[in-house]
């Protein structure tokens, strides 16, 4: 099959031909139909993640047409059309039993701890447990935001957050975790309040229902702005970007008891960010992380959007070809495009 692999880290991906993977007696191998470029492929490329062992592929967020299924697996069959959460439970530790697979103590990720699907075929563990059903008038190119961002969003913003009508929301940072979080959280009736420092992201941020935005290039105090908008503070507040300032803003703009999620990741030279403890105990703050989402949750998710609550399709960007990936992997940390860049043409 034909693939992009990287051999160091920070060293430029190739498009090559490896061996075509074959399924384990529990899992599954899917012809990659679409998978989108994450910003967390960009952190395992340049080496933040200790999972990886290289000669490596990356891609998590995939959908596809199920290719080849292992002997052992008994609700999925070849033609399925499926999607999978980035995070694969093992279903045997306490956490997958308790219905946690999203923090399973022995979890897999395609993409980090085996090859992912920035290729022609991958393959997934546990099948049975961690593959979702696909909408058959959903595309793939759509589907494809589902298994990272959109569900990841989904989860920080209803699950972990609590999102309710009327609440003030900030969403600080717009690319895709940040524009799937506005969307989801005007549709749960949320005053939702847009930061990011790009222009045109704001716009597509109040075409997707924020009431408000906040350009932090021009901004004097983004926290002080929020609180001024909100009279008093966010009620939950989401660094949808992982960075030491986003996090910041975003826990010093909450109102008291308010809710901080840090839904972006915090890897390499930003695992330690400086926290305003201070406000977090005299407020009484609380701060959440969000990794993911179970399989079985997306049942919700897939409602709000057969119902036209949710649209994620607009949230798709550019698409391009598998040779276009090394280029577009690379330049993640420099220049993210509005809506998701998806590759959608393999051969």
């Amino acid at each position: 099959m034909k693939a992009v692999l990287f051999e160091k880290f920070q060293q430029a991906p190739k498009l090559v031909t490896v061996n075509d993977p074959t399924p384990e007696n529990h899992g599954v191998v899917i012809r990659v139909e679409a998978t989108g470029v994450c910003r967390s492929d960009w952190h395992g490329w340049m080496g933040h993640d200790s999972d990886i062992e290289l000669p490596h592929i990356p891609g998590h967020e995939l959908a596809g047409i199920i290719e080849a299924v292992g002997k052992d697996v008994t609700n999925w069959k070849i033609g399925d059309r499926v999607t999978v959460p980035f995070i694969s439970g093992c279903g045997s530790c306490p956490e997958c039993h308790a219905g946690h697979q999203q923090v399973c103590l022995h979890q897999e990720q395609p993409g980090f701890t085996h090859w992912g699907s920035f290729a022609q075929y991958v393959a997934i563990h546990q099948a049975d447990l961690n593959l979702v059903a696909l909408p058959e008038d959903m595309s793939f190119a759509t589907a494809a935001s589902l298994g990272c961002r959109f569900a990841t969003s989904f989860r920080a913003v209803i699950d972990q957050g609590k999102v309710s009508a009327g609440q003030w929301v900030a969403v600080h940072g717009c690319g895709g975790v940040g524009l799937s979080a506005v969307m989801i959280a005007n549709a749960a009736g949320a005053n939702v309040i847009a930061i990011d420092i790009d222009a045109e992201k704001l716009a597509l941020a109040h075409e997707l229902g924020a009431v408000a935005s906040i350009n932090g290039a021009e901004a004097t105090s983004v926290p002080e702005a929020v609180v001024d908008l909100t009279k008093g503070g966010a009620h939950v507040s989401l660094d949808a970007l992982g960075h030491p300032t986003t996090c910041f803003n975003s826990i010093e703009n909450l109102r008291p008891r308010g809710k901080h999620v840090q839904v972006g990741l915090m890897l390499g030279d930003h695992t330690t960010p400086q926290i305003p403890m201070a406000k977090v105990i005299g407020k009484e703050l609380e701060i959440l992380g969000s990794h993911g989402m179970q399989a079985h949750r997306y049942g919700a998710m897939l409602e709000m959007i057969s119902t036209g609550k949710l649209d994620p399709a607009r949230l798709v960007g550019s698409q391009i070809s598998l040779d276009e990936a090394p280029n577009a992997l690379m330049q993640m940390d420099k220049f993210q495009s509005v809506g998701a860049t998806v590759i959608t043409q393999f051969s």
